[in-house]
């Protein structure tokens, strides 16, 4: 008996002696609490985080003594030693500086920023709790070097370095490693379909190429989101956002913005977590009567075409299409068309989710991962056309093997686009419903001849043409423009209707594995990827009438580092990168990067790089098929514009010299027979044919850039200095060229009408016998781009943060010698940044006021171009913490000034919003 007690009391000893439990609190330098630290146990995947108290507690089978590491973004890493059971260990963080934080993105491998080979911006949980800004995407704009153009209210572009459009698809974004462009549209859509605010863990910025390791589509930067693992932070947290959008032509208007994560450890094995957001509010108006074309019209004008007003894109020559009746002026006259507020109702709406399962078989850093993501939305997006989005939905799926030294994913992206549709066809065929454009130009010049007979002069006489061919025209509000609209969104036929249809999909697969594990000589790295697009419009947008457009393209890369004690004081870390992507529809190519950084004092760091970085075509410069109104859209892929089949109707004259009232054909003029459209105008204006220039775009080619970059980072007396320049040079730079291809006749006019000496080329542009394209192609000549970017960090008063930075950016192109040419930079020049805040004033209150400030600009693209007027924004918050709630409250407004500006040449003004919100739990 007394021999099995003492192995009871023995067994149980061992079992009590196998449990060993820690706890204790993280705070600050002040005694604030840190919730959210992070707390491992050295040389282990076991850890927690401490609780919105600070608080923590492990349980672990380990016998002290042993190492607890607790790490926390912006202060510095504290290593703490275990060496007994039940131990409390408080632990207080030394605040460090952005310098000290740990970036994965640059070269692919935890380092700290400050010893990055290449620019880099962090936005950590700091920021993003801090952030005056409605959310942490939108935060994202403080930051140097960032532009953020705004398409709506909840669609925002983000850019780096030049060459902005809404349709940006020289930058990428990445959540978790998976691309979330949507397949259709070759770009993401913002943060409308991303990543909730609860479950980011941190945001990081490449800006400039990073081809060499992330391949063909970062050719002007990459956006990093990260979000939480289930496995260190546990729990239910979420934030709710109420408040308004205010701007003169929509008025004062709610908005809401809620989101919850809910993360449960179920053991060191096995972990999962649920995302949740949901945002709804009113889109910023886009009400702009003024002339789209930039020549002064104004609704007066007979071929006015307003930059917000959609069917008076559709205009004839009414001298023309009389038959040259000489009773009949040479003008173009364009329909009645409608404004783009009554033909959306500017709902913006965001509904996402988000789930993951996690599964450490050997509770170590091995781990398989299965994370899905859905998400449907109504936003405004402007490309070719403004659109409304409506109903739009996205889906990832994602399995991930990985460990601390490699990772194997593949997932597969798909859309669908519910019930988009073009606003700008919209309003062209409710015109056409009620009345088709034969007849209405007929009852314009009919009625025109009719009032000058009658003795009117010429503006009486079209006011009068006007007023009688609208006779009977839909109006707003009435039944009758009502049904035009609801059958022209649900019908895909433009000839007839709005509507647009996808559901194109995106199959990807990379790997990586770092060997830096089995030897000290230096760090290496291989990896590729491989993925496959699969086009699906049904003829809405690409030129898939027939069928899918598939294809694929793959690339394998390798890095080398190493770094070297030069001396004491000095220390070298030299990165070698080189790429290779094939895509089926092109050759190869190798992308090499080789960079340099030295340290020196700890506190200076001097970096140089080159790269070489390229583009492969877009699925849009490839395979898009769309007609727009003034000219249709036309991919450069060599086999894309026989695609591309449509009738056209021909002029008296036309139909004549053809001998048949229509034409049928393919959009092989585009890159065969054309003139540049600025070549057709000067024709236009002096009649004189030597004006023509032939254009015939060559299809479309990969682009190549080839990067040079220095920079520093160091900390000089209390300040923190992070400073770069760059200087690029582009080849075969992809862009548009606007076209005009006539109908018959060859533009190197050798083909006559029967009997004349008038070329027949000629002949079809006089009578309006011809379809303007915009081409993709590349240009002849370099283009190139050369920038720097500052910021300064310190802090003041007794610990509150002052940053401030600039930004310089400047296209080097001769523009006047390639008018056709659209290079699409749309970047301010010069832009600077300031913010102020304090994260603890007093107890528990903090605040923090962002002012930034733009140079004007000209912003040039598919839909329109314009001048951009320079603007300077201040946004502001407030919040107060009540950690007895786990609580924290924001009050907090964007736009304070009240100053209403827009980014882009056709969007609505953008307002202010005021807004209060209340985050719980959120470590």
């Amino acid at each position: 008996m007394k021999t099995t007690f003492k192995l009871f009391v023995m067994l149980l000893s061992v079992i009590s002696f196998a449990q060993t439990t820690v706890k204790g609190t993280i705070t600050d330098n002040s005694g604030q609490p840190l919730p959210g630290a992070n707390i491992i146990i050295e040389g282990t995947t076991t850890g927690t985080s401490s609780d919105f108290d600070g608080k923590y507690i492990i349980d672990t089978d380990k016998t002290p003594p042993f190492k607890l590491v607790i790490t926390y973004t912006g202060f510095e890493k504290q290593t703490i030693e275990v060496t007994s059971n039940n131990q409390t260990i408080d632990v207080t963080m030394v605040e460090g500086n952005e310098l000290d934080e740990i970036v994965i993105s640059a070269s692919r491998t935890p380092e700290r920023i400050f010893e990055s080979p290449v620019t880099v911006e962090r936005f950590g949980l700091k920021e993003i709790k801090n952030t005056p800004s409605i959310d942490f995407y939108d935060g994202l704009e403080n930051l140097k070097g960032v532009d953020i153009n705004t398409n709506s209210l909840t669609f925002k572009s983000i850019n780096t370095r030049g060459f902005a459009t809404f349709a940006n698809t020289r930058f990428m974004q990445l959540v978790d490693g998976m691309d979330n462009s949507a397949p259709a549209l070759n770009f993401p859509l913002g943060n409308l379909l991303g990543m909730t605010e609860t479950d980011v863990n941190s945001v990081e910025l490449l800006p400039g190429a990073a081809s060499a390791l992330y391949g063909a589509n970062a050719f002007n930067g990459i956006l990093f989101m990260r979000s939480k693992s289930p496995f260190d932070n546990q729990g239910i947290s979420g934030y709710i956002k109420r408040g308004i959008t205010s701007q003169e032509a929509a008025g004062d208007n709610d908005y809401t913005d809620l989101g919850i994560r809910m993360a449960f450890k179920f053991s060191e094995k096995f972990a999962a977590k649920v995302n949740f957001g949901y945002l709804k509010g009113t889109d910023w108006a886009a009400t702009s009567e003024e002339d789209k074309l930039n020549r002064g019209l104004t609704r007066a004008d007979t071929d006015y075409d307003g930059i917000n007003v959609y069917g008076d894109e559709v205009s004839t020559n009414i001298f023309t299409a009389s038959g040259n009746s000489p009773l009949v002026p040479d003008v173009e006259v364009s329909r009645t068309g409608y404004n783009e507020r009554d033909l959306t109702n500017y709902n913006a709406e965001s509904i996402k989710a988000d789930w993951g399962l996690y599964f450490r078989p050997w509770a170590n850093d091995f781990e398989i991962q299965y994370v899905g993501k859905v998400g449907s939305g109504n936003t405004i997006y402007q490309g070719a056309n403004r659109y409304n989005i409506k109903n739009f939905f996205l889906q990832q799926h994602k399995i991930e093997v990985k460990n601390d030294n490699f990772f194997v994913r593949g997932y597969v992206t798909e859309d669908k686009a519910g019930d988009s549709y073009d606003m700008v066809f919209t309003g062209i065929n409710i015109n056409r419903a009620w009345k088709s454009d034969t007849q209405w130009f007929g009852d314009y010049i009919n009625n025109y001849v009719l009032a000058t007979l009658g003795g009117a002069t010429d503006p009486q006489a079209h006011s009068a043409a006007r007023q009688a061919a609208d006779t009977g025209r839909f109006l707003p509000g009435s039944p009758e423009f009502q049904n035009a609209f609801n059958q022209s969104i649900t019908d895909p036929n433009l000839s007839t209707g709005s509507k647009f249809q996808d559901n194109s999909k995106i199959w990807h697969a990379d790997a990586n594995y770092n060997f830096s594990h089995l030897w000290n000589v230096a760090e290496v790295q291989i990896g590729g990827s491989f993925r496959t697009y699969g086009l699906n419009s049904s003829g809405t947008i690409y030129t898939d009438v027939d069928g899918p457009i598939n294809y694929s393209e793959l690339g394998v890369y390798t890095q080398i580092q190493k770094s070297l004690e030069l001396s004491d004081n000095v220390e070298i870390k030299l990165t070698g990168s080189l790429r290779y992507d094939k895509s089926e529809l092109f050759d190869g190519f190798f992308s090499p990067r080789l960079s340099a950084g030295f340290t020196i004092n700890e506190n200076h760091n001097f970096r140089a790089s080159f790269q070489t970085g390229f583009r492969n075509p877009t699925t849009q410069d490839l395979y898009i098929g769309l007609d727009v109104g003034r000219a249709v859209l036309i991919g450069g892929a060599f086999d894309n514009p026989t695609r591309y089949l449509r009738d056209y109707n021909l002029s008296t004259t036309g139909a004549a010299i053809v001998g048949q009232p229509n034409i049928n054909i393919d959009a092989t003029g585009a890159y065969n027979n054309s003139f540049f459209a600025s070549s057709v105008g000067a024709f236009a204006a002096t009649g004189n044919p030597a004006a023509l220039q032939i254009a015939n775009s060559n299809f479309a080619q990969p682009e190549q850039v080839t990067s040079f970059e220095v920079g520093y980072r160091g900390k000089v007396k209390g300040f923190v200095i992070d400073a770069s320049a760059y200087y690029n040079q582009y080849q075969d730079f992809l862009a548009n060229e606007t076209v005009i291809s006539p109908f018959y006749g060859d533009v190197g006019l050798t083909q006559n009408i029967p009997g004349t000496s008038t070329p027949l080329a000629v002949a079809a542009i006089a009578n309006g016998d011809f379809q303007a394209y915009q081409t993709y192609t590349n240009s002849d000549v370099d283009v190139n781009s050369y920038g720097a970017a500052v910021q300064v960090s310190t802090k003041i008063f007794d610990g509150f943060d002052l940053s401030a930075n600039y930004t310089y950016a400047k296209l080097d192109f001769d523009v006047d010698a390639n008018p056709d040419f659209r290079t699409n930079f749309n970047t301010p020049e010069h832009k600077v940044k300031v913010s102020f805040g304090k994260t603890e004033v007093v107890k528990n209150l903090g605040f923090n006021v962002a002012w930034r400030w733009s140079d004007n600009y000209f912003w040039e693209a598919s839909f329109g171009d314009g001048e951009i007027p320079a603007f300077n924004v201040l946004d502001a918050q407030v919040n107060y913490k009540i950690p007895s709630l786990k609580s924290t409250f924001k009050l907090g407004a964007t736009n304070l000034l009240q100053d209403e500006y827009f980014t882009a040449f056709g969007t609505g003004f953008i307002g202010s919003q005021y807004y209060i919100s209340w985050t719980i739990n959120n470590l």
